[in-house]
């Protein structure tokens, strides 16, 4: 039987799933909020919201957050199928698209999209430059009338991919993993041009904050004060069916984003 490049980037999507979820579920995790109704997972949350961070700690809430009505937006490079698949196997609703590429479209799906999704964001991507926010996230945030949540995450000595852009957190088995889930942002709705840059360079101030207090923490290993032990979102545990070699039918959304911590 001959298999299509959709069939293979389904398989693949599978195969990256689940390889993820061998490795991360060996760390370490801890989290801790500013303030509450923050997590996407957990009963009190006030949501929707629109979740940012940087590119890459992409694996962290893939792993943590899944089910948990999510939009991901992931750019319409080919590249990208293998991670909009696997985004599909773990409960992310995906939105293809970015910043050069079929943002305007995935803008317009992100306005008319169904009520309560939250969106993941990596501000950074697809391209970089690396911890530098683009301004599109703001724009949606008061456009939508959206709280932004800024999410810092951090390992302990990862491994980096040093030649990719944005120099690819890979956390070490059984290393400790942190989570700083920053305060909301509320931009005012419908900022004018010249409001823009201000709300983008606070917004991208917050989020390296977070961040960076994340990596801190997972570097020093020190108790921070309100700190929680992190957990997979419990619906996460369910098996998950290798894909089938059939045709796949359904149609697939276009925009950029992704989840958060517990």
């Amino acid at each position: 039987m001959k298999l299509s490049n959709s069939k293979i980037n389904r398989a693949g999507g599978w195969l990256l799933s689940q390889g993820l979820d061998l490795w991360m579920r060996s760390l370490s995790y801890r989290y801790a909020c500013y303030e509450p109704g923050c997590d996407p997972a957990a009963a009190d949350f006030e949501g929707p919201a629109i979740f940012l961070l940087w590119h890459e700690y992409i694996p962290f809430p893939f792993y943590m957050r899944p089910r948990c009505k999510m939009a991901l937006l992931v750019s319409q490079h080919g590249d990208a199928e293998l991670l909009s698949q696997a985004a599909a196997f773990r409960g992310f609703d995906t939105v293809r698209g970015s910043s050069t590429r079929g943002g305007a479209a995935a803008i317009k799906q992100i306005l008319t999209g169904s009520a309560g999704t939250s969106l993941c964001i990596t501000p950074d991507g697809p391209r970089g430059p690396r911890r530098k926010l683009a301004p599109g996230c703001v724009f949606l945030a008061s456009r939508l009338s959206l709280p932004i949540v800024p999410l810092g995450f951090g390992y302990h000595r990862p491994w980096r991919y040093r030649r990719a852009w944005d120099q690819f957190a890979i956390p070490k088995p059984g290393s400790r993993a942190r989570a700083v889930v920053g305060p909301k942002i509320i931009v005012p709705p419908d900022i004018e041009r010249d409001e823009l840059d201000h709300w983008r360079a606070h917004t991208e101030w917050m989020l390296n904050h977070v961040t960076e207090a994340a990596e801190q923490w997972a570097n020093d290993g020190l108790t921070r004060r309100g700190e929680k032990p992190l957990y997979v979102k419990r619906a996460e545990k369910q098996a998950v069916p290798f894909p089938t070699l059939m045709p796949d039918n359904s149609a697939q959304p276009s925009i950029d984003t992704l989840s958060t911590t517990s």
